[in-house]
């Protein structure tokens, strides 16, 4: 048998844990129409990859829709058809939705905030529109790790974005089946992929709070090489995880 190259040991890696995550948390199960947020960036571009390829096995039987909202006032590019030719490459229909927001018109919210806000919004209409039962965003494990932070340092409370949370306003889930998934593999394994990066010039990018969390969560790890593990048992040892 021959040797295993360093790309496809990452895949492999990759792969056990989307896997697992689907699995664990019981993220996708036989009938669901998943509507999957496609920003273009890294983590949306591997979440569709691999949700592509997990629906060409039986079981679970689900079907896929994705949706790129772009907004008019933040300048995040996108090559809309290099995305349409990566969703029909994978038989994927992708939903395109232009919208906005007056960052001046709420000044208790911070501009990711209402972006972020406006773009779930249209991806709950979306969902409803076309019949889905679940939306799939491409967060990891990084990102996740990452809100637990801000909400502890900033809120003093102990909690983050859930890997599985049902809304209760509406029949819709929302699953991240990348939660398990480190950052650095997706951004490597993009790169082998050669997936085209988007133009990302939001203004805002390097200002948030998100940006101060990576680095200091990074120098956390370069003392303890397992904080990520002690943190993730953390917050499935409390609950925090899923939100039913």
């Amino acid at each position: 048998m021959p040797l295993l190259t360093t790309e496809q040991k990452l895949e492999r890696k990759i792969i056990s844990r989307f896997r697992k995550a689907v699995y664990d948390y019981r993220l996708v199960e036989d009938g669901d129409k998943i509507l999957v947020g496609l920003s273009g960036g890294k983590d949306s571009l591997c979440l569709l990859e691999f949700l592509a390829r997990m629906q060409k096995i039986s079981k679970p039987a689900f079907t896929l829709e994705a949706l790129h909202v772009r907004m008019e006032n933040i300048k995040y590019e996108s090559d809309v058809s290099y995305l349409k030719d990566f969703c029909a490459e994978r038989g994927v229909r992708l939903s395109l939705v232009t919208t906005g927001f007056d960052a001046s018109t709420d000044n208790r919210k911070s501009p990711c905030f209402l972006c972020s806000w406006n773009r779930r919004k249209q991806m709950f209409t979306k969902a409803q529109e076309l019949g889905c039962n679940k939306i799939a965003l491409g967060h990891h494990m990084d990102d996740i790790i990452r809100t637990a932070m801000m909400n502890l340092f900033f809120q003093g409370s102990f909690s983050t974005m859930p890997v599985r949370l049902r809304m209760r306003k509406m029949p819709v889930t929302i699953i991240r089946p990348l939660c398990i998934v480190a950052e650095s593999d997706l951004a490597s394994f993009a790169a082998g992929r050669m997936y085209r990066k988007q133009n990302k010039l939001c203004p805002y990018e390097s200002d948030s709070r998100r940006f101060d969390m990576a680095g200091l969560f990074s120098k956390v790890e370069a003392m303890n090489d397992e904080a990520r593990y002690s943190v993730w048992k953390a917050l499935e040892r409390e609950g925090k995880l899923v939100e039913e």
